[in-house]
């Protein structure tokens, strides 16, 4: 089971040609007070696990959450067009960390293995226009950061750091076959 109604998540996870279903998790994901990034998306990816394993109590379940961050400000989905192009001029010649979590909980036995993974993205010094250009292409109104990276998002980016550069997309995969593989489920072999 996918805890998540992410396209993202889901296109990522039918990348491992594994069968699976998706449920909403239905968790609040607002931070906690003085919560740092990566714990909330530790405790968010957690979370959405075992909201749907409570439902679902004989599956294996996967739950992934995504915070990022800027000089000390969260970022979140900007919703409409004027949030983006706020993102995007605050995000011009910045780094923005992207922490995201991933768990794997069996229903069955409620036990729980997470990792998080993060990715430093740096972007270009971007022109009001550029944003304006980027925005109408392509309307990352759902994306943390208004850019999506797997897309002409790609072009605000002057380079990434991580370990995964399928965490930033919001699903780090290379985690996830690890924890697959402790569990007994292999992606390949």
């Amino acid at each position: 089971m996918l805890a998540s109604t992410s396209a993202y998540r889901r296109a990522l996870l039918e990348r491992l040609k594994l069968e699976f279903e998706v449920a909403d998790p239905g968790v609040e994901e607002s931070a906690l007070p003085g919560e740092a990034p990566a714990q909330s998306a530790l405790r968010l990816a957690l979370a959405k696990a075992r909201a749907v394993a409570a439902r679902f109590p004989d599956a294996l379940v996967i739950g992934s959450d995504q915070v990022a961050s800027c000089a000390g400000e969260r970022l979140g989905k900007p919703g409409v067009h004027a949030n983006a192009l706020r993102q995007l001029a605050f995000l011009s010649g910045r780094t923005a960390r992207f922490d995201t979590a991933v768990t794997l909980l069996d229903a069955r036995n409620h036990t729980a293995t997470t990792r998080v993974v993060g990715c430093d993205v740096t972007f270009r010094v971007l022109s009001p226009g550029l944003i304006e250009e980027y925005l109408r292409r392509e309307r990352p109104y759902d994306c943390a950061g208004s850019a999506r990276s797997e897309g002409l998002g790609i072009a605000l980016i002057a380079r990434m750091q991580t370990d995964d550069p399928t965490s930033l997309i919001g699903l780090p995969l290379i985690a996830l076959t690890e924890l697959l593989a402790q569990a007994g489920l292999p992606v390949l072999g």
